[in-house]
């Protein structure tokens, strides 16, 4: 069965840059869609990024765009997200998404990642 493990969250001043990394483990047959949402205290969860399987497509959510950047590894099974300039309104769980193809359904279905914190101080 395939997880999503996500890393790179912490503490940061405003101005600051992390780097997230979220890796699928287990048998990974094929991954097509991979992404980033996050849900900050007391808001709904929102999209934050996606990127391609070829990587070539990206999108982002407007608050985002300009200051973080979405890309994967597909050798390793992995997806980033370099967040730079970061506000305090980016203080959120961050979540990592995968549309995982599953053997036995013969369909992709989606994953999620348990969640990083991404907390940023003014």
């Amino acid at each position: 069965q395939v997880q999503l493990v996500e890393s790179g969250g912490g503490l940061v001043q405003t101005g600051g840059s992390l780097r997230l990394s979220c890796a699928a483990s287990g048998t990974v047959y094929s991954l097509n869609d991979m992404g980033w949402y996050r849900q900050a205290p007391g808001k709904q969860r929102e999209l934050v990024a996606t990127i391609s399987n070829s990587g070539r497509q990206t999108t982002y959510a407007a608050s985002v765009k300009g200051r973080f950047t979405i890309s994967r590894d597909n050798a390793k099974s992995t997806v980033f997200l370099q967040m730079n300039s970061l506000k305090p309104e980016d203080t959120a769980v961050y979540y990592c998404t995968a549309d995982s193809f599953d053997v036995d359904s013969t369909r992709y279905r989606t994953l999620w990642g348990q969640g990083t914190l991404v907390t940023v101080s003014s």
